[in-house]
């Protein structure tokens, strides 16, 4: 499977079911009361971390997905059901961000967490829920409201405990395999590794996963090569295990191997560079004597006097790899995995939130381009998407509402004549003032 990590998709909560607009007719009662039912709720859509995916490229043939719909209600009192809750699975450590204005929503880490990605409409209420005692038989309903579009950016940093980075070719995989799990593809040529290798190491107390970076190189920060792509999965990392090539046996060569990694971590996020790491010159197995033991003093006094700690191995043969698994997992063990403490954004519920104070919005008509008017105002529009307009008693409740708002008054103003298109919400209909039912509802 391709390895994915970033990618958009469109999220659409389900409609709600209409309401229905019914009158019980039984044998010896001609003249029952009202008995529509409500519309179902339209179903959500939820993004649900889970630990057997570690790509998002079940996403990436497609992109779109909508929730059911609410079913209609009926008559005798019968409500719709509501719309399938859809599931989306997503690999812990996707961040989901609002396509459109670039905003962080939700850091899903643990197996478990979900984020509400589209909420589904309400239904609409049948006639029965406006009967009272002045109101005997209504004979209007409502429609169900659609539910929530929305874009979203869903990108993936790993959850891995250890993170190996160094340049193209310099035996990560290699190490990987040896001290876990692993089966990377490994070869003795730049960018192997073309997407982040998983492996785990298993101790007494939990399973440590470790992260094969693919290579980076000089401005990788800047886009270069593949190292961007791929430097956000060490966000996440507790230990950095910088791999460095000492084949050639060239101190300061090596030496600024190791300085143009740091570079490109820093200029990617300063904070990786505090990061506790642990140097891990490979490939000693390819050194000759005498100058593999004047590399070997010469490294320690370059990278011990400033203050990293090191170790000599060999993938190939094996040379201190025990040694590195043992440190990898005493390291584990005295800093345990964080848990639900690393999210980059809280999944805050709505419900929590203090109510905000109600004020009273103005409504704003808009000249369109092409002609006509459109009107802004949250209540007129979603009174206009939720009365069944077909329904004359509807109709009545909405050019109440209109006249509550001056709405005629302020088309008139704003410069539309009679046969005028004026679009409120998702309905467009002919301006005609005079034309103005006037039943009391």
């Amino acid at each position: 499977m391709r390895f994915v990590d970033l990618l958009n998709v469109s999220v659409s909560g389900g409609r709600g079911g209409d309401g229905c607009m019914s009158f019980r007719r039984e044998k010896f009662m001609p003249n029952g009361g009202p008995d529509g039912g409500n519309g179902g709720r339209g179903g959500d859509i939820v993004l649900e971390a889970v630990s057997n995916l570690q790509t998002l490229a079940d996403f990436e043939h497609r992109r779109r997905f909508a929730a059911a719909d609410g079913e209609n209600g009926s008559g005798n009192a019968r409500n719709g059901r509501s719309g399938t809750r859809l599931i989306l699975p997503v690999p812990c450590g996707t961040i989901v961000y609002d396509a459109d204005t670039g905003g962080g929503l939700a850091d899903l880490v643990e197996p478990g967490d979900t984020y509400m990605a589209a909420m589904g409409g309400s239904g609409g209420r049948g006639n029965r829920v406006f009967s009272s005692s002045t109101r005997r038989a209504p004979r209007f309903s409502e429609k169900g409201e659609h539910g929530e579009r929305r874009s979203l950016r869903l990108e993936l940093k790993l959850i891995a405990d250890i993170g190996l980075v160094g340049l193209p070719n310099a035996g990560k995989s290699s190490i990987l395999a040896a001290v876990s799990r692993a089966s990377p593809k490994i070869a003795d040529y730049p960018f192997t590794t073309l997407s982040p290798n998983l492996g785990v190491i298993q101790n007494d107390e939990e399973s440590v996963v470790l992260a094969d970076i693919p290579g980076l190189i000089e401005g990788a920060s800047d886009n270069r090569g593949l190292g961007l792509d791929f430097l956000r999965h060490i966000a996440r990392t507790r230990l950095i295990l910088h791999v460095l090539d000492v084949s050639s046996s060239d101190a300061e060569a090596i030496m600024g191997d190791f300085q143009t990694v740091r570079q490109e971590m820093e200029r990617y996020d300063p904070d990786l560079n505090v990061r506790p790491c642990l140097v891990v010159f490979n490939k000693t197995d390819l050194c000759e004597e005498p100058a593999a033991s004047e590399t070997r003093v010469r490294l320690t006094d370059l990278f011990a006097l400033r203050g990293f700690d090191l170790i000599f191995v060999s993938a190939l043969s094996g040379e201190n790899i025990p040694e590195l698994t043992g440190r990898i997992i005493k390291f584990s063990n005295k800093h345990p995995r964080p848990r639900s403490e690393v999210r980059l954004f809280a999944n805050v519920d709505i419900l929590d939130e203090a109510p905000m104070i109600r004020r009273r919005q103005q409504v704003q008509i808009v000249s369109l381009h092409g002609g006509g008017f459109k009107v802004l105002h949250p209540q007129v529009e979603r009174a206009a998407d939720r009365y069944d307009l077909s329904q004359e008693e509807n109709v009545a409740r909405f050019t109440k509402l209109l006249r509550k708002h001056r709405v005629e008054e302020l088309l008139a103003a704003a410069g539309a004549k009679p046969g005028a298109s004026v679009t409120i919400g998702r309905v467009e209909f002919d301006f005609n003032p005079d034309e103005v039912i006037d039943t009391e509802i």
